[in-house]
């Protein structure tokens, strides 16, 4: 029960999955968040081992629901990482209230939901560590990006806020935005022609400072906006 646990939405690929397989390789056990269950059951082999919680992010009692589960099952957590995103490339005039709601709910209300799910426990553990991860489209949106962009800076804002009203407490609260991350969602926005994988992030690249905001070895930046480009 003293080995550490880390909560991870997005788990079932991209830097969701790199942060799962390498918060593993340093003795954390990982409760996986996703909507793929198949993808999910990946990841954990990948991971030598893994919580599977099947969870649709966008939806406050699927969150809380998989955060119950994971601290009756592992008995604990120390770290939520909130990895899960969607980037449809909509213009203003194109995109409906429905893709809009998707967006902001997924990139955005999802922090909330995790934050606000696992904070009891950080709370009765005396700390804990959150980790959101955002873009560099919260400052340098591609055109279409309206709704993804306005998601991913309130994901910036939300961190400073939520690292200041945790700081007494011991809850520290970072926020990732790497630049372009070569991931399947990024490939459904641009090709290869168009973006060379030569210019763009591995998901390992990301989850390394991830890892090293959950760790510690990030611990002052908690509250800012860790930008990462290539």
């Amino acid at each position: 029960m003293q080995q550490p646990v880390a909560v991870i939405t997005g788990a079932g690929r991209g830097i969701g999955r790199a942060t799962a397989v390498a918060l593993a390789r340093l003795g954390y056990r990982v409760a996986l968040l996703a909507r793929s269950e198949r993808e999910l059951e990946e990841t954990a082999t990948l991971s030598g081992g893994g919580l599977v919680c099947r969870a649709d992010v966008s939806r406050a009692e699927e969150v809380e629901g998989a955060v119950a589960t994971v601290i009756e099952r592992l008995g604990r957590i120390d770290a939520a990482i909130h990895c899960a995103g969607v980037a449809p490339v909509r213009g203003i005039a194109q995109m409906s209230a429905d893709e809009w709601r998707e967006v902001i709910d997924t990139n955005l209300s999802a922090a909330f939901y995790l934050c606000k799910a696992v904070w009891p426990a950080f709370v009765r553990q005396g700390g804990g560590v959150v980790v959101n991860v955002s873009s560099q489209a919260a400052r340098d949106p591609f055109p279409g990006f309206a709704a993804y962009g306005a998601a991913k800076a309130g994901v910036n804002l939300f961190g400073l806020s939520a690292a200041r009203e945790g700081e007494p407490i011991g809850i520290r609260v970072h926020t990732v935005a790497p630049a372009a991350v070569e991931t399947g969602m990024f490939r459904k926005i641009l090709s290869h022609e168009q973006y060379p994988t030569e210019k763009t992030l591995a998901p390992e690249d990301v989850a390394k400072i991830i890892v090293q905001c959950v760790t510690g070895e990030l611990k002052h930046t908690s509250g800012e906006v860790i930008y990462i480009r290539k």
